[in-house]
């Protein structure tokens, strides 16, 4: 069979499709099954018929007989990927400022001015991530490329948590933990969606991932509602102070749900790998990484566009890149936590807040800049008469994040602090699982028709800003920071005290 490729327009790029893959296209065309469009994406499989889905796989991640990147050209689109890697010179600067105000107060470096200076910082590593993960896409397919940026893009978020657990914040750890599931739950799908709606009726939603993910974030939700119910059932008995919790917290209680929560967190975790198993490989031939028959158009045409298209960065170049691009960011981030601490101590702000509003909203300031960027360009060019036709699918990746955070980032924090005894336990206080019941219910009302308008987007940022002002006047249960008083954070907080 030739070689000879032919141009084909898709809904929105130019792709090349060659002889092999219109012999599929006429396969189909003989049996009759005329009624609904064919795209060369979703005609790729007749080649591949045969091949196990590690084949299929394999041959896509090394593109054989396909053009290879080279590393110069590589490392230059990398380096010209955005405008906002001219940030990337402010890393050295950040971690100077950090190390100076270590051993020198606030006489060279403020606090706030390191604080500013680590978030400008942590820009262009975002950027990269996101970057990287589109790249990874070319040679991983559109399924496990989105899991790779979902992961990279929470990758500032666990580092947070993991670095609030190693100093036994234990506390706010938990309120973060919710602070980051609401924040992408609500505040980022609902800006996406009043931005996104405002020019056409209602944009799309892929209905198989979205039923999925429903039941996945009531999985996740629920498994905090099962401790806090507990806890709140049990007997405090007549004597029972408002102010003391000692009646009710004591070695016995925090070991019982320390087990409970180790054993919810394994079940979390493998709830996690079975949905990824089952969105990769479904049950049927042939169906491993490849697209869901219900996904809108926009999706299949994008899966088109990485399997014919043609990668920037080389996969080995782009899994170094990354390599780096994350301990980067994990030592960037704990200066910006070092700096932020005196921020809260010298406002005076409330732990709760600090905890469910300020840092994940910190923790995503990179990638709101970039997406102000990005509007404010999209704007001027409306503004010029280039005007861009809109998209009709909706970005909901965020909702994504939430998901894998609190199906897997969360339950690992829990075995984590297990293993480096910091009492670290999946019973939350019952008002942040009050706002994660209420988000869950809201989102999966949403979009339950698969479906979205930028009233729908508005009435989701309406309710983080409802838990937002509610928030800052909110103490929290003293309750909650008795049961976390232990292990090896017990021994510190004692040790201070002395």
């Amino acid at each position: 069979m030739s070689e000879k490729e032919i141009t084909l327009t898709t809904r929105h790029r130019n792709v090349r499709i060659t002889d092999e893959e219109q012999v599929g296209q006429g396969h189909l065309a003989a049996t009759g099954d005329l009624d609904t469009p064919i795209s060369p994406g979703r005609m790729g499989g007749f080649m591949d018929v045969g091949k196990s889905g590690f084949e299929r796989f394999m041959t896509r991640f090394l593109r054989k007989d396909k053009h290879k990147v080279g590393i110069i050209d590589s490392l230059k689109a990398v380096a010209l990927s955005s405008w906002v890697n001219v940030f990337i010179v402010i890393l050295p600067i950040a971690w100077a400022a950090h190390f100076s105000n270590t051993n020198n107060g606030q006489n060279v470096f403020t606090f706030p001015t390191t604080f500013a200076l680590c978030l400008l910082g942590i820009i262009p590593l975002e950027k990269l991530f996101d970057y990287g993960g589109e790249q990874m896409a070319f040679y991983l397919g559109r399924d496990i490329g989105d899991l790779v940026v979902v992961t990279l893009n929470n990758a500032v978020e666990a580092t947070l948590a993991i670095i609030l657990l190693k100093r036994c914040e234990l506390r706010l750890l938990q309120s973060t933990i919710v602070g980051v599931v609401i924040l992408h739950l609500l505040l980022i799908p609902g800006i996406s969606f009043i931005v996104g709606g405002a020019r056409v009726l209602h944009q799309d939603l892929h209905p198989h991932l979205t039923q999925l993910n429903h039941s996945l974030l009531v999985m996740g939700v629920l498994s905090l509602l099962l401790p806090a119910a507990i806890f709140n059932a049990l007997d405090r008995g007549t004597e029972a102070l408002p102010d003391n919790a000692s009646y009710i917290v004591n070695d016995n209680t925090r070991h019982t749900f320390l087990a409970v929560s180790r054993g919810l967190a394994v079940i979390l975790l493998a709830v996690y790998v079975a949905s990824r198993v089952y969105l990769h490989d479904p049950p049927g031939d042939n169906d491993t990484l490849a697209e869901h028959p219900d996904a809108p158009l926009a999706l299949l045409d994008e899966e088109e566009y990485l399997k014919h298209g043609e990668p920037e960065v080389s996969q080995w170049v782009c899994l170094g890149m990354l390599a780096i691009t994350i301990g980067l960011m994990a030592a960037t981030a704990e200066w910006l936590v070092d700096s932020i601490e005196f921020v809260r101590e010298d406002r005076g702000i409330r732990e709760e807040w600090f905890g469910l509003v300020l840092l994940p909203i910190v923790s995503f300031a990179a990638d709101g800049f970039v997406a102000i960027g990005y509007f404010l360009r999209y704007f001027f060019e409306h503004i010029l008469g280039r005007k861009t036709p809109p998209a009709t699918l909706a970005k909901a990746r965020a909702i994504d994040l939430s998901i894998q955070f609190i199906l897997f980032w969360m339950p690992f924090i829990v075995l984590l602090g297990w293993w480096t005894n910091k009492p670290i336990s999946l019973l939350f206080d019952i008002f942040e699982v009050a706002i994660l019941i209420g988000a869950m219910f809201l989102v999966n009302y949403v979009t339950a028709d698969a479906k979205t308008n930028w009233l729908e987007g508005f009435a989701m940022v309406s309710f983080y800003s409802m838990i937002a002002l509610t928030t800052w006047f909110y103490d929290g249960q003293k309750e909650m920071a008795e049961m976390l008083n232990a292990g090896s954070c017990f021994t510190n907080e004692t040790t201070v005290v002395e």
